[in-house]
């Protein structure tokens, strides 16, 4: 059977039907050249090739980096889900699947945020178990690595950016677990005697103030430089929680103290 100089409404090509559409689409159209098929020639072909996919949980991690990237760099008022999607290299459209509006995101963005540091403290603890000065130190130290290494997410995190927040149950349910676990640790501090008694999250509050405080101040450079040449970011949080502490606490001390299991108390 001879084509030749015949348009078809049909034409499947390595195992891709391709239904004719006509000059007003302007998207492509199909025109025999010869009784071989495999000379079909199909002008603008690319429009048949399926676009950039993510899978099912892929997006939603993809939109919550975008959300971190941009308010790092513009704040608040430069977000919009439609700079989100063409971060990501989405359709503008695409976020919607996972977030009502740009308030929903800075919730999600946050959520993650916090999950982060649930595990990071979460894993102290267990890793130390019964050793309470390792959990507070270990644990502080964990929550600055986690500022150190993605400072955007962190300060976002813990930014007052989010509106409304008891709207968003599951941010709601991961910042009260997150905060559970610094009352944790102060806890069994206080009853090895290394922190002062009283009411628990009193306390909470003020190792969180001080260690937070502390991040803070390291993330915007207002620390000497001459102090960083002689300690290390590392040695300078032991020598903060000291002054919180009923222990000697040095540097330089810590790993000894920690080992033998034996601690001076001030007096």
């Amino acid at each position: 059977m001879v084509f030749s100089n015949q348009v078809l409404t049909t034409v499947r090509l390595a195992g891709l039907t391709a239904p004719y559409l006509t000059s007003k689409s302007k998207l492509y159209s199909v025109k025999i050249l010869s009784g071989n098929l495999d000379a079909v020639k199909i002008r603008q072909y690319y429009c048949l090739m399926p676009a950039k996919k993510y899978h099912h949980g892929d997006l939603k991690n993809a939109l919550i980096r975008a959300g971190v990237e941009i308010l790092s760099r513009e704040g608040v008022h430069g977000l919009s889900l439609r700079k989100v999607a063409q971060k990501a290299g989405v359709s503008h459209t695409a976020p919607y699947s996972h977030f009502a509006d740009k308030q929903a995101l800075i919730a999600a963005i946050s959520t993650e945020g916090f999950r982060i540091i649930y595990e990071k403290l979460s894993d102290a603890i267990s890793h130390y178990q019964g050793k309470p000065l390792r959990q507070l130190v270990e644990g502080a130290w964990a929550y600055i690595q986690f500022a150190l290494s993605d400072p955007a997410h962190f300060k976002v995190t813990l930014s007052s950016v989010l509106e409304r927040e008891k709207d968003y149950s599951g941010f709601v349910e991961m910042s009260q677990k997150s905060y559970g676990l610094v009352v944790q640790m102060v806890e069994n501090c206080q009853a090895a005697g290394i922190l002062r008694p009283g009411p628990v999250d009193v306390e909470a509050v003020s190792v969180w103030s001080i260690v937070h405080g502390f991040v803070s101040l390291l993330l915007e450079g207002q620390f000497y430089h001459s102090l960083l040449e002689r300690c290390t970011v590392r040695e300078l949080l032991i020598s903060c929680l000291a002054h919180i502490t009923l222990i000697e606490l040095t540097p330089e001390t810590y790993e000894q103290v920690e080992s033998s299991g034996r601690y001076v108390y001030l007096r």
